[in-house]
């Protein structure tokens, strides 16, 4: 027969595991990568980064299809917005090297 306790404890971490998927599947929402949500998580949370990292790992393994997307989705969010601030610089530095005549000069 089952100990009551351990039956209780077994629950418990099953309950928690299942809110930490929760809180995982949020991050998610708002695009956040694996260390921006363990990040979250331990601040806003209180879950210990290796909790969340354990959980999104296994979320990892049941849904390979998905997070394959997500994080090739994340990538090219990512090299958007170094190719928007590369450009934005460009534009600094040649307004600025032209003291904001932007006249050309052929």
């Amino acid at each position: 027969m089952a100990d009551s306790s351990s039956s209780s404890s077994s629950s418990s971490s099953s309950s928690y595991i299942h809110m930490v998927h929760r809180l995982i599947e949020e991050c998610l929402v708002f695009k956040m990568s694996k260390e921006e949500c363990m990040e979250a998580l331990s601040k806003h949370a209180n879950i210990k980064p290796v909790i969340t990292s354990t959980v999104w790992i296994e979320l990892e393994k049941e849904n390979k299809e998905f997070f394959e997307a997500y994080t090739r989705g994340s990538h090219e969010r990512a090299t958007e917005i170094e190719k928007r601030q590369r450009i934005q610089r460009s534009l600094h530095a040649y307004i600025r090297d032209n003291n904001g005549n932007d006249q050309l000069h052929y």
